[in-house]
C-alpha cells in the first residue's frame, strides 16, 4: 500500500481519496522504517546508555560502603557506651545504697566462670557466623563470575546461530533468484 502525505496528514491511503491537494510521496525510510545502520546505532546507543548508568551507580559504591562502615562503627561504639554506662550506673546505685551484698566465694567464682564461658561461646559463635558470611559472599562472587562467563558463551552462541541463519538464507535467496 502506498501512502501519500501532505504536511504530516494522510491524504490517500488504500482506496479512499481524502483530498485532491498536491501531496508528496514518502519513501520507506521517511515513513519510519529503520535501515540496518540505524539499527546498529540504536543498539550502540542503548549499550552506551546502560554502561553510562552503571558507571554512575558504580561511582556511588565507595561512598555507600564508607557510609555503611561508619554506621557499623557508630553502632558498635553506641553499644559499648550502653554497656559501660549501664554497669557503671548499677555499680554506683549498689555503692550509694549501702547494700552489703555478701556473697559466698564459691558462688562468685561460679558466676565468673560461667560468665567467661558464655562470653567465649558467644565470641566463637560470632566468629563462625562471620566466617560463614565471608564464605557466602565469596561464593556469591564466584557465582557472579560464572554467570558472566555464561553470558559471554551464550552471546557467542547466539551470534554464531544468527550468522549461520543469515548465511543459510543468503544462499537460499541466491539460489531462488538464479532460477
Amino acid at each position: 500500500m502506498v501512502t501519500y502525505v501532505f504536511q504530516n496528514q494522510t491524504l490517500y491511503s488504500g482506496s479512499r481519496n481524502y483530498s485532491n491537494k498536491m501531496a508528496e510521496y514518502k519513501s520507506r525510510e521517511d515513513r519510519g522504517f529503520i535501515n540496518s545502520t540505524d539499527v546498529q546505532d540504536i543498539y550502540n546507543t542503548m549499550k552506551q546508555n546502560y554502561i553510562k548508568t552503571i558507571d554512575e551507580m558504580a561511582k556511588m559504591q565507595p561512598q555507600c560502603s564508607q557510609s555503611i562502615s561508619n554506621l557499623q562503627l557508630d553502632y558498635i561504639q553506641t553499644i559499648k557506651n550502653l554497656v559501660q554506662n549501664t554497669i557503671s550506673s548499677q555499680k554506683q546505685i549498689a555503692e550509694n545504697a549501702n547494700w552489703n551484698m555478701v556473697t559466698a566465694t564459691p558462688y562468685t567464682e561460679q558466676f565468673t566462670r560461667q560468665s567467661n564461658e558464655m562470653t567465649n561461646n558467644a565470641i566463637r559463635a560470632v566468629n563462625i557466623n562471620n566466617q560463614l558470611t565471608i564464605n557466602t559472599l565469596d561464593a556469591a562472587r564466584d557465582n557472579l563470575k560464572i554467570y558472566d562467563r555464561t553470558i559471554d558463551s551464550f552471546t557467542e552462541f547466539n551470534t554464531n546461530v544468527a550468522k549461520a541463519w543469515a548465511s543459510f538464507f543468503s544462499v537460499q535467496q541466491q539460489q531462488f533468484f538464479k532460477h
